[in-house]
Formats: structure tokens, C-alpha cells, sequence
């Protein structure tokens, strides 16, 4: 008895040490009295200080987003602090963040925690949203996560940000949120946002800072565990963290050569139309003629269930797509191989991504005008001429921007993603399937899409594509 209250008094004192230790390691941001060591940059709303070591921002109309900036630069660290948003504003906390000198009306720009209060049901605070540089979120909360509706409007929310390394984690109230890796930005500056706004209602409303502090000291002693409910997103390029090999991730392009690859209709890969830079792969531009240069290349192996993850880059105008369960054996006279297509298109600037085009019927071995239709399944991310994907994720896809396409295909279950996000899902062996391809221009084709397995494709449709970070898990 006396040996396990010792035990037990070691254990407790051993709990008060590391607990003293660790909370000395602390330092807090705001001094609870005045701004020194701060400055607004960028847009014109307001930050004052309320009692109690209150930081308080309000929304302007029509103005930029107004950040308030810590002085100090911050590589690895913890950070802590609790904000409160009402309801209708979005606003978001900077780290690692950088100021632009060229673009004054945008000129902050990094990594944001997402700390949203509208009236939505997107529920993506805890994400990390690339600010003014890729413009999109990095790490969205897609729809089963956890921690989605953890943040509460105008409550106090406890906030976390965990960056070290390449690895940046997030919790909103103790539940873990994002878990991305990635190295856009190792060192910067911490920033509060007011969002700019353009709706009276939201004029004058308020976002509320407290307890903010940081540990930049025993870091490792001091992270919180990873939360298995939190998947990992990696955007850093040409690499494979520990956890994607073990779960059997692997390159179908190595970034150097275009080995396990060949054309759709050759033997060996193009002479020409294609080329590798800087671990990026290029179709060039051939004035918009599909499959007239290098033409369309494939995989060698065929895949039936499986994971693939492509990042892309379009050009304005451009044209393209990711074909899967192809069939060489199909329309070798046109040279485009057939396979169901992961849409990749300039919306606003290419005829397809628009509600009215022409309808194309094969005559004589030949695609010819057949009528005008009204359609939105050829618009970026769809199932090209069968299902339309969700819009909202379209306006974020512009030219010369790196966007992520995602196909899981597993036992007849298809899923569309665009940046992390679902766009679209359907089961290629069912009756609706079916019956859509009876309408569309694949009608042609006995068995359409019903192949065990296939080829995984990138077309040539004639316009400059840049590809990277091909990789797939095969299940």
C-alpha cells in the first residue's frame, strides 16, 4: 500500500512539473492594454480594445479585408486564442503570412484558419483557405468531418493552430479540423481579419479576440495527438508523406520520365505534343485540334478500384479531361480514345462551360453539328455529357492556377472531387446510369462505361494542360 501511494504521489508531482513547464512556455500576444506590437494593413474597418483584454474588430462596407498584424514573424509554433463572430460575418485568423507590396487591395496573403459565422450550411471553420495567392481552401471540411458545426456564432470559440514543419494542424473546441502538409510559407506574420463585405445587414458587426498566446520553445512536448477522424491532405509536390506509403499510395508518374505511360493508339509514347519541365507534364497547345499532335496518352497497366489524385493547371480557354475505364479498342478512327471523363475546362472562357452549345453526332466516321442543346454536364470537375457536378466549387477554377481532381471508383461507385471537395457520385452499373448514356453522345458505344477495368488517361483535346502529383491507392 505504501509503495503505490508513492507510486502515486511520483505520478502526480511528475503531472505538476510537466504542467508548470509547459505553461511557461507560453507568451502572450496581446498585452491586454494597447496595440503595441501590432499594425492594420490593407482595408479601413476598425480594431479597439475592450475591457478585459478584449480585441474588437467591426465590419465595414465596402471595404478590403482589414487584418491586424503582429509585428513579429513566426515559423514553428503553437497557437492559442478564443474569438466570437457574429452571426453573418466571415472572418479568419492569418499565420505564416507575407504582404504583397504590388497589390494594395490584396496585399496580405498565406495560410488562414477559417472562422465562419454565415448563414450557411457550409460549416468549414477549422479549414485552411489560401489567402490571395491560391485562393482556395486547402484543407475544406468535406461533408462526414468531425469537425464540421464545432465553431458556434456569436459564442466564444476556443481556437488551435498547430504549424511545425510542413505539417499544419487545426482544432475548433477540441476537435481536431485540418491536418495539411504543405510549405508554400515556412516563416510570417500573424494577422486577425475582418472579412470585406458588401451587404448593409452585415455593416457594423463584430468579431471579438481574447487569451491569444503562442509557444515557439519544447514545441513536441506540447502537440496535441493526431485525430484519426482528421485525413491527411498533402500538396506538397512530387512527395509521398509516411502515411500515404503506408496506406499503399504510389506516383503513376515519377515527375522525371515518361515511364509506365504510352499513346492511346501507340505503342510507345508521342515523339511530340507532351513534355516534362520542372517535374510538371504538359500537353501543348495545337490551336484547339483534339488529338491532331501528340494525341491522348494512357497508362500501360489498367485499374478497376482505386483512388487517383491529379493536380492541374489550365490555361485560358483550355480544354481537356482524365479519362478512366478506357478502351483503346474504341474510336480508333477519330484517334480520341472513349472512357468515362473527369472534365477539366476553362468555364468562362471555353463555349462548353457555358449552358448553350452544339450537340456533335458521329456521321460517316466523322463528328458533325447535330442540334443546339442546353446542358451543364460538360462544365470542369462533371462526368463530361452525363452528370453535371455541383457549382459551387466551379468558380474557384481559373487559368494558371494548380487545382486538385480526385476519382475513387470502388465497385461500381464513382466519386467526382474538385480541391477536396465532392462535386458529383454515381454507380456506373446502374439503371440510371444506363439511361443517362442512352441520351448522351456515348449511346454509340455498347456497354459504355461497364468495362471490369481500364486505362487511366490524359487528353490531348488541343490546348496547353499542365499535370502534376499523379498518384493512386488501388483498393
Amino acid at each position: 500500500m505504501k509503495n503505490l501511494i508513492k507510486k502515486f504521489s511520483i505520478i502526480c508531482l511528475t503531472l505538476f512539473i510537466n504542467s508548470s513547464y509547459s505553461q511557461s512556455d507560453w507568451v502572450e500576444l496581446f498585452n491586454g492594454k494597447n496595440l503595441d506590437g501590432w499594425e492594420i494593413k490593407q482595408g479601413k474597418a476598425n480594431f479597439e480594445i475592450l475591457p478585459n483584454g478584449v480585441i474588437q474588430g467591426t465590419s465595414i462596407l465596402n471595404s478590403p479585408s482589414t487584418y491586424l498584424c503582429s509585428k513579429s514573424y513566426f515559423d514553428d509554433f503553437i497557437l492559442e486564442f478564443e474569438v466570437n463572430v457574429s452571426t453573418g460575418l466571415n472572418s479568419g485568423v492569418q499565420f505564416r503570412s507575407l504582404i504583397n507590396t504590388n497589390n494594395p487591395t490584396k496585399s496580405v496573403y498565406g495560410y488562414q484558419i477559417e472562422l465562419e459565422a454565415n448563414k450557411s450550411d457550409r460549416l468549414w471553420s477549422g479549414g485552411i483557405y489560401d489567402q490571395s495567392r491560391r485562393d482556395f481552401f486547402l484543407y475544406p471540411l468535406a461533408d462526414d468531418h468531425k469537425g464540421r458545426g464545432m465553431f458556434k456564432n456569436d459564442s466564444w470559440n476556443k481556437i488551435r493552430v498547430e504549424a511545425v514543419g510542413s505539417v499544419i494542424r487545426t482544432w475548433v473546441n477540441g476537435t481536431q479540423c485540418a491536418n495539411l502538409i504543405d510549405d508554400a510559407t515556412k516563416k510570417g506574420f500573424i494577422a486577425l481579419q475582418i472579412h470585406s463585405i458588401n451587404n448593409k445587414s452585415n455593416n457594423g458587426k463584430k468579431v471579438k479576440w481574447r487569451n491569444m498566446r503562442i509557444l515557439t520553445e519544447n514545441i513536441e512536448k506540447n502537440r496535441w495527438p493526431l485525430e484519426s477522424y482528421a485525413p491527411e491532405i498533402n500538396y506538397i509536390d512530387n512527395y509521398l508523406t509516411r502515411n500515404q506509403i503506408s496506406s499503399g499510395w504510389k506516383f503513376l508518374w515519377d515527375g522525371k520520365t515518361f515511364q509506365g505511360w504510352r499513346g492511346a493508339f501507340l505503342d510507345k509514347f508521342p515523339e511530340n505534343g507532351w513534355k516534362i519541365e520542372n517535374g510538371i507534364l504538359s500537353v501543348e497547345s495545337s490551336s484547339g485540334l483534339e488529338s491532331r499532335n501528340g494525341g491522348d496518352i494512357i497508362t500501360l497497366d489498367k485499374y478497376e478500384n482505386f483512388e487517383l489524385e491529379i493536380d492541374f493547371k489550365i490555361t485560358k480557354g483550355a480544354n481537356s479531361g482524365i479519362k478512366y475505364f478506357v478502351d483503346t479498342s474504341l474510336n480508333k478512327e477519330i484517334r480520341s480514345a472513349i472512357g468515362l471523363e473527369y472534365q477539366i475546362l476553362d468555364n468562362k472562357s471555353h463555349p462548353d462551360g457555358s449552358q448553350r452549345f452544339k450537340v456533335l453526332e458521329l456521321k460517316n466516321g466523322k463528328w458533325v453539328d447535330f442540334k443546339e442543346g442546353v446542358k451543364k454536364n460538360r462544365g470542369v470537375s462533371s462526368l463530361y455529357d452525363l452528370i453535371e457536378a455541383e457549382q459551387v466549387q466551379w468558380k474557384s477554377v481559373v487559368p494558371n492556377t494548380w487545382h486538385r481532381a480526385k476519382i475513387i471508383s470502388f465497385n461500381g461507385h464513382v466519386e467526382h472531387w474538385l480541391d477536396n471537395v465532392k462535386v458529383l457520385e454515381y454507380n456506373r452499373f446502374s439503371q440510371v446510369f444506363k439511361s443517362l448514356v442512352e441520351y448522351s453522345k456515348y449511346s454509340i458505344w455498347e456497354n459504355f462505361g461497364q468495362s471490369k477495368s481500364g486505362h487511366i488517361l490524359l487528353q490531348d483535346h488541343g490546348d496547353e494542360v499542365l499535370f502534376k502529383n499523379i498518384k493512386i491507392k488501388e483498393f
